[in-house]
């Protein structure tokens, strides 16, 4: 074939920097992805990613995960939807308000110009925003639906102020959720997490427990099985009994949660949190040796973690009370010790110890000498009706046979974990585990001495921080009426200007500084009163914001339930796994209060989410403290913002870390410039017919068109782009060698790859679709439906391997048989020459795909 002329004149050589000054003010006059254009009746697509902390410039990580949003929001459009694809800061917050305090600035100032930045970073970007829904949670415009969103709550008794023990940062001086406690540590600084005493804002997540949990049935396939694993095992749902015991001197039993009512009679001690109330209750009157040893020891545990206090490695440590407990069911006096391995908030802050059959209370009653009673046979079989353990007929104790061996954990020092009989056990000997469950709990409330319950690991919600950079707290604190909620009205309570504040954390609010404003009338009395001085944490900003962007720019409302009606639930939510506890289950409890008070229709906040891994380098994360670091504005002034997105698109599956290191920008910027010049080499006219053109380029153009939708869907972005690349090959090869520039094929292919292109690469397609004869935005262009003729195969490539390793590729009929895809593969010089003189052994035939020759070892 000829080779055909194309054109080398500098205007045709690819330019990212003049692509990018060229299209984006073009977008920015059009605004093609407003989502409330009047009259606009397609079927609707909410699409959203996790908005960012303006804690600087975007990083890499910002440009993966809003990338991957913008492949999908770009997507939907292309198939036909009115897609919602808004952009916020959540820019309340800990980062802030301590860089301020460093640099000595207000930190509004620091967080708007990070905004700022970021802004500029992400319109150079590229993705397709609704700017016009633009929102920051530091705004009081915001902010006042936060405090109406807490008032809702209080009204409904959802948020309610108690004392408790809680996680307390020594360096940030603030207070932190169960869930911002990672290893012990504050999430934010890193620091090692105590326990404080403290008055705090809390919402009854609890109530919603089973919700919470049984809900995530609705979300299975459309979530990452990880994501509902760590959200199923946060909640933490057991079943078992509280047990009523009677405390000798004590008027009122203690009731203790037991999963395991079954071994009730091998309960020889009581065990209670030491910063419980109720071991403070209990050595309120104990002999002063006693009192010391317990404060002693309330400091000791106080000073650990709950990590810490939980690990079963840690050595057993106690303070015996000096107070017994009676046992529900036999009458014996038992033993009451506090110790750290039991923490305050499980159950009801004591635990029933049962040595024989807990290794955390074995090691406990071995370091203090207790007794171990076994109560369930585990060499007992537990299958069958009728119990197979001969007990004694005088005493009614099981008798064991004499070739078993004996059941002595406080020998062996290893607790009997496993199912089996009840022995020991009095009128419930022989009954297997599961059914002396029953009838145990039977027995328990047929007394009134107990009952079947369930427990759960969540705890509720505790949004209060001493902090300046947040939400007021919408409560007004008055010496005659209380707790009185800020009339709707009067919201939003505005933060004072931070001069003349001192902001450096001292364990109280800032705020509390800020008189004039902290002091205000009562607005039930009219009497003196002050302003509650505590914040709000920010994931309370985030739980509710998907609802705010459908109307953002609304004085009057948190949000119209009618557009609620239009576009919510969001329907694909992008961002990291690090939120599969806390803001996803945040959310999820507000949505469904929301529900409950008939504010919207649905219970589960996101459909579908999808999670991105990390962008790493070199195998690590990457830190600016390390010198290991790839700086996101770099990227883009080097390669363009085109070619750090098909990078990230092309580097594999999105859930996967992307290595930096093992990756190339400048490959991807080849690669652009490559389809980017087929555009300029194209010769034929936009009215062309395609089906005269040549029908192997035209077969690989709709089998790409008809692949992509179900590829990218199922979120393989990366077999896209490397289907694209081979698309473009293909069609250099066409102009070059083939048919050439004027074949119909050729215009068809090219315009499939600016289509196409454009989910990864906008400024690239939009380019070469103005090239191509039309006018702009390409992301206005539908998805091309393939022609079902082109998509029947007229041949197959079959690989044919030798000990799987690929030896020959056999072009043959998509319809060819097994027996005979072989012969052709036998006669294969190059299989012949591979096998040489060894014997097959066996044949993997896979017609018409695969043949594998496996020799004989």
């Amino acid at each position: 074939m000829p080779q055909h002329e194309t054109t080398d004149a500098p205007e045709s050589r690819y330019d990212f920097a003049a692509i990018q000054a060229k299209w984006l003010p073009v977008w920015e006059e059009l605004q093609p992805f407003r989502a409330d254009v009047p009259g606009d009746t397609r079927p609707r697509k909410y699409v959203l990613d996790m908005f960012p902390y303006p804690s600087g410039d975007l990083h890499m990580g910002h440009a993966e995960a809003f990338g991957f949003g913008d492949i999908v929001s770009r997507y939907w459009r292309q198939q036909g939807f009115n897609v919602l694809h808004p952009i916020g800061w959540d820019s309340f917050g800990l980062p802030a308000e301590n860089a301020a305090i460093k640099r000595g600035i207000d930190p509004r100032g620091w967080t708007y110009d990070n905004i700022a930045q970021q802004k500029r970073s992400f319109r150079l970007y590229g993705p397709s925003f609704d700017w016009s829904r633009e929102l920051h949670t530091s705004d009081p415009e915001y902010y006042k639906w936060n405090q109406w969103l807490f008032l809702k709550l209080y009204e409904k008794g959802l948020a309610y102020r108690k004392d408790g023990n809680v996680n307390w940062c020594p360096n940030d001086q603030t207070v932190l959720a169960n869930e911002q406690v990672i290893d012990g540590h504050c999430e934010r600084c890193g620091f090692l997490v105590e326990k404080k005493k403290l008055t705090q804002w809390y919402f009854r997540v609890t109530d919603y427990a089973d919700r919470l949990l049984d809900d995530l049935n609705q979300l299975e396939g459309a979530w990452p099985t990880r994501v509902l694993t760590m959200q199923r095992n946060w909640i933490g749902r057991s079943v078992g009994a509280d047990v009523r015991f009677s405390i000798e001197g004590r008027d009122e039993p203690i009731s203790v949660y037991t999963t395991r009512p079954d071994t009730l009679y091998g309960v020889t001690f009581m065990v209670v949190a030491p910063d419980s109330d109720l071991a403070a209750e209990l050595v309120a009157d104990a002999p002063a040796g006693v009192r010391e040893r317990f404060d002693d020891y309330l400091k000791q545990t106080q000073a650990s973690t709950d990590i810490e206090r939980l690990s079963a490695d840690r050595e057993k440590t106690g303070v015996f009370l000096e107070r017994y407990a009676i046992h529900p069911l036999s009458g014996e006096r038992l033993p009451i010790w506090a110790a750290d391995y039991v923490l305050a908030e499980y159950g009801h802050g004591a635990v029933m110890a049962v040595p024989a059959h807990d290794q955390r209370d074995l090691d406990f009653a071995r370091t203090f000498d207790l007794p171990v009673t076994v109560v369930v046979d585990t060499n007992a079989p537990v299958t069958g009706t009728i119990p197979v353990i001969p007990t004694d007929p005088e005493t009614g104790e099981a008798v064991l046979p004499e070739d078993l061996p004996p059941l002595d954990p406080a020998s062996t020092g290893i607790a009997l974990a496993g199912d089996g009989r009840l022995i020991n056990s009095g009128p419930f000997n022989g009954l297997s585990k599961n059914n002396a469950i029953h009838r145990v709990i039977t027995a328990l409330e047929s007394a009134g001495i107990g009952n079947a319950a369930r427990n759960f690991r969540l705890r509720d919600w505790l949004i209060s921080r001493q902090r300046y950079w947040g939400t007021p707290i919408p409560i007004i604190h008055c010496p005659g009426c209380g707790e009185v909620p800020v009339p709707e009205d009067q919201l939003p309570v505005r933060l004072p200007d931070a001069e003349g504040l001192d902001l450096k954390p001292k364990g109280t609010s800032p705020l509390g500084a800020a008189t004039e404003w902290a002091t205000v009338a009562c607005p039930k009395c009219g009497g003196t009163a002050t302003r509650d001085s505590d914040t709000m944490d920010t994931f309370v900003d985030s739980s509710w914001y998907y609802l705010r962007y459908l109307s953002a720019n609304d004085d009057t409302q948190a949000f119209d339930r009618a557009e609620a009606e239009k576009w919510a639930p969001v329907d694909q939510y992008v961002g990291g796994v690090e939120h599969a506890i806390l803001h996803l289950l945040y959310s999820r409890f507000i949505t469904k209060v929301l529900f409950d008070l008939d504010y919207v229709s649905f219970t589960e906040p996101f459909t579908s989410l999808l999670n991105q891994g990390q962008v790493i380098l070199n195998g690590s994360a990457m830190s600016k403290s390390k010198g290991n670091l790839v700086e996101f504005a770099d990227e883009l002034r080097q390669h363009g913002a085109d070619a750090l997105r098909v990078t990230l698109a092309f580097a594999g599956p999105p859930e996967d870390d992307i290595d930096w290191a093992d990756v190339s920008a400048a490959g991807s910027a080849k690669f652009l410039a490559r389809a980017w010049r087929l555009a300029q080499d194209v010769r034929s006219s936009p009215d062309v017919r395609w089906r005269d053109g040549d029908v192997a380029l035209r077969r690989q153009t709709h089998r790409l068109l008809a692949d992509a939708p179900s590829l990218v869907e199922a979120f393989k972005f990366n077999v896209v782009v490397a289907r694209l690349m081979e698309l473009v090959n293909s069609t250099r090869k066409a102009i070059d060698s083939g048919p050439g520039p004027q074949d119909p094929a050729v215009r068809e292919a090219v315009e499939t790859i600016a289509l196409i292109l454009n989910l990864f690469a906008p400024y690239t397609a939009e380019d070469m679709w103005e090239t191509l004869g039309y006018e702009p935005t390409i992301a206005a262009a539908q998805w091309r439906k393939p022609d079902p003729s082109l998509l029947v195969e007229e041949s197959v490539t079959a690989i044919v391997q030798v000990d799987g390793k690929v030896r020959d590729r056999l072009e043959v009929s998509p319809r060819i048989a097994g027996e005979e895809l072989e012969s052709l593969a036998r006669v294969s010089e190059s299989v012949r020459r591979a096998l040489g003189d060894r014997d097959v052994a066996t044949v993997v035939v896979r017609a018409p795909r695969l043949v594998n020759f496996v020799t004989a070892k």
